[in-house]
């Protein structure tokens, strides 16, 4: 399996920031968290048009990996991607991600993705993903997704055997 650009999707604490991670060392590509992009050091989003055209500069690289899901420009990613990695994690399993890297990690911005703010918005978005989200994402990967490789995590077993299986076969 070629990979050389992989735009990592999913819900709140599925895991997204973890396989970019280590795709990125396998790959030995430049990860991007959109998180990163998104928000300033106080939590000030960045202008849709702004985020958009940031997107653009960095999917025009020879190889990359970005994980974030945020649908309305997850087309430019999909565009311009050769696999797309869903961290399609049962409802109750985002919710222990989004407390457990509470736990470990605290709130704010940190070192290795970690963009750490739980309130009421990010427990519903994560509790609504599957219902709500998640179609907009498929379908979306289906409009813009044509001939990329789709590759379904749906368990943290399940992804570190996937990370494990690419790392040996690297």
């Amino acid at each position: 399996m070629q990979m050389n650009r992989v735009a990592v999707v999913g819900s709140g604490g599925s895991g997204k920031s973890h396989v970019a991670r280590e795709l990125g060392r396998l790959l030995q590509a430049p990860v991007t968290h959109l998180d990163a992009v998104y928000f300033d050091d106080e939590w000030n989003t960045l202008p849709p048009e702004k985020f958009e055209a940031a997107q653009r500069e960095l999917v025009s690289e020879p190889s990359w990996v970005i994980d974030g899901n945020y649908n309305s420009s997850l087309h430019v990613r999909l565009e311009a991607c050769d696999t797309v990695v869903i961290m399609d994690v049962s409802t109750p399993a985002a919710l222990w991600g989004i407390l457990s890297r509470q736990v470990r990690h605290g709130a704010g911005q940190h070192q290795q993705g970690v963009y750490n703010r739980i309130h009421w918005g990010v427990v519903r978005y994560v509790a609504t993903y599957r219902r709500k989200m998640r179609p907009q994402v498929l379908a979306k990967i289906s409009q813009y997704g044509t001939g990329k490789q789709v590759m379904f995590l749906n368990s943290r077993a399940q992804t570190k055997r996937w990370l494990q299986q690419l790392a040996a076969n690297r």
